[in-house]
């Protein structure tokens, strides 16, 4: 089997090992690869890995060899799945593998903005401390979570850890979510509808998927409806905010704060409006990358491709 890996450095810049996918067969890892070098590198591949380069119906046609597509990630946009199931080529995913890592993030962004950590560390590099009159400073709101509400849109795997670690700060746990009110764990309350939860939350993170129908789900008519001391956070899907209205609301007051992993666009323009609002904290796109979520993704997708390998193909989504 000749196995092409089409962009590994963003799961792996080199803290990991390929070794035992290299035991499977004739591996070659490529750390990016441009569109128009998908099908110069694949032309002889029965097994292609990627995580960001999209493999259409275009690429499949013109790869006679491929007999399956794993997706270094959770989210398969990237593959045409009803072109693969036509061609009979399997796509697998990797489900799973960062949960505790982005509900670790979360929170991260949240205590960024509510105990500004960062800000006031700087300050005392710079000697601020040393000069104070009094034995201790503040200059920014310092919030406390015990018993502020904590909103989540979406209760799946990462809702429901999120929702975890926000009942174990002492806060109130409302989510929106498909399941009934008796399936949700105890202390998590059902919303009954999104303007309820926009309008009693004092954070909302967002974690659905991104459809048709979730598509800018936090826009300027959403934004209305929440608290202007109200901290959103996404680190599902950029697309899920509408980034000028939410950098508009930062910036007027209408919105207490924001913390974003991810954008509409990866990587960002440089005008894109969320890196320069007030009160928002972006990071790029990290929260999955801890070194253990990572080995866990390696993890997942040599055993996918091994089980593919012995005909008891896993973690297939067409």
């Amino acid at each position: 089997m000749k196995i092409i890996v089409l962009d590994g450095y963003g799961m792996n810049p080199g803290d990991l090992s390929w070794d035992m996918l290299g035991k499977l067969g004739d591996l070659t890892v490529y750390d990016r690869t441009a569109p128009k070098d998908v099908i110069e590198r694949s032309a002889d591949a029965d097994i292609l890995l990627t995580n960001k380069v999209i493999i259409d119906r275009e690429v499949m046609r013109q790869l006679p060899s491929l007999k399956y597509v794993g997706v270094l990630a959770t989210g398969y946009n990237v593959v045409d799945t009803i072109a693969a199931r036509e061609k009979g080529i399997t796509v697998t995913n990797i489900p799973s593998y960062s949960t505790s890592s982005v509900a670790q993030m979360v929170f991260s962004l949240l205590l960024a903005i509510t105990n500004n950590v960062e800000h006031y560390s700087a300050d005392n590099r710079a000697g601020r401390w040393s000069r104070n009159a009094d034995f201790c400073y503040w200059d920014s709101p310092l919030t406390e979570l015990a018993g502020k509400t904590f909103g989540i849109v979406g209760f799946g795997n990462i809702g429901s850890s999120v929702a975890n670690i926000a009942l174990a700060f002492g806060m109130r746990v409302m989510t929106l979510s498909s399941k009934s009110a008796e399936a949700l764990p105890a202390g998590v309350e059902k919303a009954e509808s999104l303007d309820q939860l926009l309008s009693e939350s004092d954070v909302l993170s967002l974690h659905c998927p991104l459809t048709d129908s979730t598509k800018h789900i936090i826009n300027v008519s959403t934004l209305a409806k929440m608290k202007p001391t109200a901290i959103l956070i996404n680190t599902g899907r950029g697309p899920l905010v509408d980034e000028q209205a939410l950098a508009d609301a930062l910036s007027s007051g209408a919105l207490g704060g924001a913390g974003v992993d991810v954008l509409s666009c990866e990587p960002p323009t440089f005008d894109n409006p969320l890196l320069y609002a007030r009160n928002c904290y972006t990071t790029p796109h990290l929260g999955w990358a801890t070194v253990e979520a990572r080995q866990r993704l390696m993890d997942i997708a040599v055993a996918n491709v091994a089980n593919f390998i012995e005909g008891s193909p896993v973690n297939v989504v067409n």
